[in-house]
C-alpha cells in the first residue's frame, strides 16, 4: 500500500484565532522505506500523523491511501485494514494478557480462536518476546517489552502502512535501538511503509528519508 499527501492543510479554531497546524504539505511515501518526521513541538508533525491515520480529515487537499482519499474511506476500516498506529504510551489493554492484546485486531476480523492464538504466538516470537510472556499483563512488563507487544499487535493486524508516534519516547537507549531495528525490518524485509514521528536524532539517523517540519510545512 502507498500513502500520498496532496497539498494537505489542516486548520482549527483556537481561543483567539484560527490555527493552521499543517500548511500545504505534499509528499509520496513509498513502500519498503523507513521515514522519520522531525521538528520541534508545535511544528505540526503529530497533527500530520493524525491526518494520515484518518483520526482527522484535512481541511484542504487530500491524503490518498492505496488509491483512495481518506475522505472516501470508512475511517474505522482505514485503521483496521490499511493503516496501523504505534503510540508512545503503547495503548495496550491493561486487563488483557500479552497474547490477548496481540490477538485483539484478529478478533475484529473474525479470525478463529485457534488461528488467532497461533498468529499471536508467531508475532510475539517475531519481536523476540519469549513464550513465557504470553500470559503476562502489561503492568508486569517493562516499557520496551510493552512496545514490543504493541508492534506484535500491529504485525497481527497485517497493515502495510505503519505510523509510529514517538515509539521510543519512553525507552532507554538499548530498547530504542531494538525497537528501531524491528521497524526497519518491517520496512526493508516486509515491504511496509513505516513513518516515525520522533524528537530523537539517534532514531532519525536510522531512517532512509528524514523530513523536517516547521510551522506546519516541510523544511527542505
Amino acid at each position: 500500500m502507498s500513502i500520498s499527501l496532496k497539498n494537505v492543510s489542516y486548520s482549527y479554531q483556537g481561543k483567539a484565532q484560527t490555527v493552521r497546524a499543517v500548511d500545504d504539505v505534499s509528499f509520496d511515501f513509498e513502500a519498503g522505506r523507513l521515514y522519520a518526521i522531525i521538528g520541534k513541538s508545535g511544528s505540526g508533525k503529530t497533527t500530520l500523523m493524525s491526518l494520515m491515520a484518518g483520526l482527522d480529515l484535512p481541511t484542504e487537499g487530500e491524503i490518498v491511501v492505496n488509491g483512495k482519499a481518506t475522505t472516501a474511506w470508512d475511517r474505522n476500516a482505514l485503521r483496521r485494514d490499511a493503516v496501523s498506529v504505534i503510540y508512545q504510551n503503547y495503548n495496550l489493554f491493561p486487563l488483557l494478557t500479552v497474547s490477548e492484546n496481540i490477538q485483539y485486531p484478529l478478533s475484529l476480523r473474525k479470525v478463529s480462536k485457534a488461528e488467532s492464538k497461533r498468529l499471536a504466538a508467531e508475532m510475539r516470537a517475531r519481536v523476540a518476546l519469549p513464550e513465557a510472556y504470553e500470559n503476562r499483563l502489561p503492568a508486569n512488563l517493562s516499557g520496551g517489552e510493552q512496545q514490543r507487544v504493541a508492534i506484535a499487535r500491529t504485525l497481527a493486524q497485517g497493515c502495510k502502512i505503519i505510523l509510529a508516534d514517538e515509539p521510543t519516547g519512553n525507552l532507554d537507549s538499548t530498547n530504542t535501538r531494538n525497537i528501531v531495528e524491528i521497524l526497519k525490518s518491517l520496512a526493508h524485509d516486509d515491504g511496509c511503509t513505516v513513518i516515525i514521528v520522533t524528537h530523537d536524532p539517534a532514531v532519525a539517523e536510522q531512517a532512509d528519508t528524514v523530513l523536517q517540519m516547521k510551522d506546519g510545512s516541510w523544511v527542505f
